[in-house]
């Protein structure tokens, strides 16, 4: 139990995050359209790079190999992208779009690519840290 809290807790509690951030009517846009643009599409990468990474480190934990375990992470964050556009359908003054699940997939994708191809080749200290978070 206390493993399955550990490794699943946190991609479920971080989906959480991610419902409530898109359950608040929109803000309105500010008079640079591509400030706000980057910031809110910036905002989808690293969103769902994380629910990426959680996802896969819950999945490989639970003997899922690694390559399979990052394709799911992927899998999985995609379709909740999809799913919570249509959720911001039911929320005032937000709409779906296409678009932003293709920027929370580029997030999923990045971070998987980060941890398998990134990680092993980055600083002693940073694989340290990557180690005690059970992503390497």
């Amino acid at each position: 139990m206390k493993k399955t809290l550990n490794f699943w807790l946190p991609p479920v509690v971080w989906a959480l995050v991610i419902f409530l951030f898109s359950s608040k009517p929109v803000i309105p846009s500010s008079l640079f359209f591509w400030k706000d643009f980057i910031i809110k599409k910036t905002a989808h990468v690293v969103e769902y790079g994380i629910l990426a990474a959680l996802l896969y480190r819950a999945l490989k934990e639970y003997g899922v190999q690694k390559y399979n375990a990052g394709l799911i992470a992927i899998l999985i964050a995609l379709i909740y992208g999809a799913t919570d556009e249509l959720h911001q359908s039911f929320t005032p003054g937000r709409e779906p779009r296409v678009r932003d699940v293709f920027f929370d997939t580029i997030g999923a994708i990045l971070s998987i690519y980060s941890i398998w191809n990134l990680l092993p080749k980055a600083p002693k200290k940073l694989k340290t840290w990557a180690k005690k978070l059970q992503l390497i």
